[in-house]
């Protein structure tokens, strides 16, 4: 009984998040398994996240560095595969971080891509 069931993320604007969001989790294997007038959830492997429009925003919006949630790491495949969305994410909504040392900003043995979307959300594309 261990593993990731699901998780849910609360988002501002369900717009962006519907196009940044999608386009991401779509190029990660998921596949969506609902959408309502309020949020959508995409599934991989068992498990699956939510994006849900908050009914309680706060002042100044989402700040990783809050406590919380700092970021989500997925698996992206291979390096060439992780190359190939962080070659893309720009025109989806996604700006790099840490572009000076990718693909190795965690370590010389990770090889992984930050992105960061409009909305300040972190994602980890991590290669196999």
């Amino acid at each position: 009984m261990s593993g990731l069931h699901h998780v849910e993320i609360w988002i501002a604007d369900l717009a962006s998040a519907r196009r940044e969001w999608r386009w991401l989790l779509e190029r990660l294997g998921f596949v969506q398994i609902a959408e309502w007038e309020r949020g959508f959830s995409w599934e991989a492997d068992g498990t699956y996240l939510t994006l849900t429009t908050s009914p309680n925003l706060a002042p100044g919006g989402h700040d990783r560095r809050r406590p919380g949630v700092n970021h989500l790491a997925f698996d992206g495949g291979s390096p060439a595969q992780v190359d190939a969305i962080m070659a893309d994410a720009a025109a989806h909504g996604w700006a790099p971080l840490y572009a000076d040392r990718y693909p190795h900003a965690g370590g010389e043995g990770h090889y992984a891509g930050w992105l960061e979307n409009a909305d300040g959300f972190k994602v980890e594309v991590v290669a196999d």
